[in-house]
């Protein structure tokens, strides 16, 4: 019979560790290694207070892909937020992606509406129409001094 040392199963039960944290760490991290699933979207807005890195993005309530990056253009004065949408959904160029809120004070998503009529948009294109999100303290703060 195969006897092991102490030694060699030691070596051989951190290795399977090693590979456990590995899996685990592409699983929960969302890293998307050698796939061609998403193409990326481009979209400017004047705010997205709340939004991060890897929220979902919505079209009808479904998870059709992540926003990948938020950057800051200075010279237009707006927020670059670059999605990953999946390729099986087409958008068109006159589809509007708006900043929502789950829930009275959850998470942020993006949720697109889709257009129709527009020009399908390729990996690397943008959606030029957009809507910020909403800020719900300057609405209490109108609300309750009588801006409104």
């Amino acid at each position: 019979m195969f006897k092991l040392n102490k030694e060699t199963a030691v070596g051989l039960f951190v290795l399977v560790g090693l590979i456990a944290i590995t899996y685990m760490s592409i699983k929960l991290g969302n890293v998307q290694l050698f796939t061609d699933r998403y193409y990326s979207v481009h979209a400017n807005f004047s705010d997205i207070s709340g939004l991060k890195i890897n929220a979902p993005v919505q079209m009808y309530g479904v998870d059709i892909g992540y926003v990948k990056t938020i950057s800051l253009d200075q010279d237009k004065g707006m927020a670059s937020v670059t999605m990953m949408i999946d390729r099986q959904v087409r958008l068109t160029d006159d589809a509007i992606v708006g900043v929502k809120t789950s829930g009275l004070i959850g998470d942020k998503f993006l949720k697109i509406a889709p257009g129709g009529l527009g020009d399908p948009i390729e990996d690397g294109g943008s959606i030029f129409d957009t809507n910020p999100a909403i800020d719900l303290e300057d609405l209490i703060s109108k609300f309750a001094f009588g801006k409104v």
